[in-house]
C-alpha cells in the first residue's frame, strides 16, 4: 500500500502542475484604461487639427472655395501635400503623447493602446464638428468628413446665371445673353461631371488623414511611454523599466 502511494505521488504532483499551468494560461491580463487621459488626448487632437486648420488656410496651403474643388489629385501642389501629411500627424502625435503623458503609462503596449482609443474618441468629435459646419476651419482634407458640401450640388456651383434681357432689348443684347446663357450651361455641366470625382478625392483625403492620425496616435503614445521604439524591446524588457519605475 505504501509502494502504491509512492509510485503514485510524482505523477499526482505532476498532474496538479499540469493543472495549475493551464489555469494560469488562460488567466486574462488586463490592461486598466484612464479616461481622464483619453478626454484629455482627444480635445488635444481637435485643437491641433484646428489650429493647423486654421494655419494652412492664413498661408494659403488651404483653399476651400468652390473654385478649388480637387477634381484631378494630381494638379495639388507639393507644399499642400506635405503641410496636410504633416499636420494630420503632428496633431494626433500630441494627442497621444497627451493622453499617455496624463495616464501616466509607462510600458510602451498600453501606451499604444491608449493612443489608439484616443483616435477612436477623436474621429467622431471631428464628425460632429464639421457636421455643424466648423469643418471648413479643419482644412481641406477633413472636409469629406462633413459628407457633400452644399457646393458640390448643381445649387452651389460658383457661376452667375445670365439675366434676360428685357422686351426691350437690342438683337445685339439677345445675341449676347444667348452666348452667356450658352457659356452657363456649358460650365454647369461640366460642374456635374466633376461633382463624383470630387466627393471620392474629398473621401480620399479624409481617409488619409485619419489613418495618419491613427499613426501619429500611436507614435505619440509610444514616445510618451519612455521605452525604446523597436518592435524587439519586449523580448529583453529587464530591469530598465523597473528602474524608471523605481525613480
Amino acid at each position: 500500500m505504501v509502494a502504491t502511494v509512492t509510485t503514485n505521488g510524482p505523477n499526482v504532483e505532476a498532474k496538479r502542475a499540469e493543472i495549475q499551468a493551464e489555469v494560469q494560461q488562460e488567466k486574462w491580463m488586463h490592461w486598466p484604461i484612464h479616461w481622464s487621459g483619453i478626454w484629455t488626448g482627444a480635445l488635444a487632437a481637435s485643437a491641433a487639427v484646428l489650429l493647423f486648420g486654421l494655419i494652412g488656410i492664413a498661408i494659403g496651403a488651404h483653399l476651400l472655395t468652390p473654385e478649388h474643388r480637387v477634381v484631378d489629385l494630381r494638379k495639388i501642389a507639393l507644399g499642400t501635400l506635405i503641410y496636410s501629411v504633416v499636420s494630420a500627424f503632428l496633431s494626433f502625435v500630441i494627442a497621444g503623447w497627451v493622453s499617455v503623458k496624463i495616464g501616466g503609462i509607462l510600458r510602451s503596449e498600453p501606451a499604444i493602446i491608449h493612443g489608439a482609443i484616443t483616435w477612436l474618441l477623436a474621429v467622431p468629435l471631428l464628425m460632429v464638428l464639421a457636421t455643424l459646419g466648423a469643418g471648413a476651419f479643419f482644412g481641406s482634407w477633413y472636409g469629406g468628413l462633413s459628407g457633400t458640401p452644399s457646393w458640390g450640388t448643381h445649387a452651389g456651383a460658383p457661376f452667375e446665371r445670365p439675366e434676360a434681357p428685357g422686351p426691350n432689348a437690342t438683337p445685339a443684347e439677345r445675341t449676347q445673353y444667348r452666348e452667356a446663357q450658352t457659356s452657363y450651361r456649358a460650365k454647369v455641366d461640366q460642374w456635374n461631371q466633376d461633382t463624383p470625382q470630387v466627393t471620392r478625392n474629398s473621401a480620399l483625403g479624409a481617409i488619409t488623414a485619419l489613418l495618419l492620425g491613427l499613426i501619429g496616435a500611436v507614435v505619440g503614445s509610444w514616445m510618451a511611454s519612455g521605452e525604446p521604439m523597436t518592435f524587439t524591446h519586449h523580448w529583453n524588457r529587464s530591469t530598465q523599466t523597473s528602474a524608471r519605475i523605481q525613480v
